[in-house]
């Protein structure tokens, strides 16, 4: 399994973005994909996550209400669609796989590359 993040870049802030994750090979209905996002000089901490096999949701406080996590699952894809970006929002974000419903980084077992995000003030 790979998957592939893109769709980052600078934005200002209030702008938007829509970062993607292409998955390689068969995903199950029962795994579970996320959203992490890292600042310089800080842990890697959760942004959204939804089980592939259908549309059930999950966000951190920080960004409920400005970010949307989606899936097309023709296409092998997660989004993460992002509004009313912050200058906090700046972070190199990562897309994982995982089969837990869970918001901690080591119950994932597999990460894309990571895209950074800028957000200027």
């Amino acid at each position: 399994v790979q998957l592939q993040a893109s769709g980052g870049g600078l934005v200002q802030a209030g702008g938007s973005l829509e970062l993607s994750c292409a998955a390689s090979g068969r995903i199950y209905s029962s795994a579970v994909m996320a959203w992490f996002r890292q600042a310089p000089g800080k842990e890697r901490e959760f942004v959204a996550l939804t089980r592939w096999g259908r549309p059930a949701t999950l966000y951190a406080e920080s960004v409920k209400d400005r970010f949307t996590i989606s899936r097309d699952t023709a296409k092998n894809t997660v989004l993460l669609q992002m509004n009313s970006l912050k200058a906090e929002d700046t972070a190199v974000y990562y897309c994982a796989r995982g089969v837990q419903w869970s918001s901690q980084p080591a119950e994932y077992g597999y990460w894309g590359q990571g895209t950074l995000v800028t957000v200027s003030s």
